[in-house]
């Protein structure tokens, strides 16, 4: 029984060829999806108890098939006079900076709690998220998309 010839395969890459394509701002600006879940409206005694706590859960997705380093920042705040009035101010309770890295397609959740002194409609949507790959080594992160308005509307009882 005769042995089939053997033939020697030969790999060569071109010098020019592209290498890893660097992501565009706009898709690092993607990286992580957030979305916030929580009552769209709460009954507290504002007679019994002055501060009105209201949990939040504040949800990270990783979108991309890497390694994500993220920021949440909670301490951003609307300045525009407009923005006040229709939703009055409030507070976000406890640590206001986070650091986390996402895996592949992770998806965290981070549990929060509002703080509110009076009745009102107001914006939850205020978290700052940013983002960037975990390999790259950059200065700062890319701000990740901002969700709509997240409104909460509480009343008193």
């Amino acid at each position: 029984q005769e042995l089939p010839e053997m033939v020697l395969l030969k790999f060569f890459r071109s010098e020019n060829a592209p290498g890893p394509a660097r992501p565009t701002p706009e898709q690092l600006s993607h990286l992580i999806k957030t979305s916030l879940h929580y009552p769209e409206s709460f009954n507290h005694s504002f007679h019994q108890k002055s501060l009105c706590l209201v949990p939040v859960t504040l949800l990270l997705s990783n979108c991309s098939q890497a390694v994500v380093d993220v920021m949440i920042d909670l301490r951003h705040k609307p300045t525009s006079p407009e923005a006040l009035e229709i939703h009055g101010s409030f507070t976000w309770l406890g640590q206001t900076q986070y650091k986390l890295q996402l895996k592949s397609q992770e998806v965290y959740s981070l549990q929060l709690k509002a703080c509110f002194v009076h009745t009102g409609v107001y914006n939850l949507g205020t978290p700052r998220v940013f983002a960037k790959l975990a390999d790259q080594v950059t200065l700062f992160e890319t701000s990740q998309q901002n969700s709509m308005p997240a409104l909460i509307i509480i009343n008193s009882i």
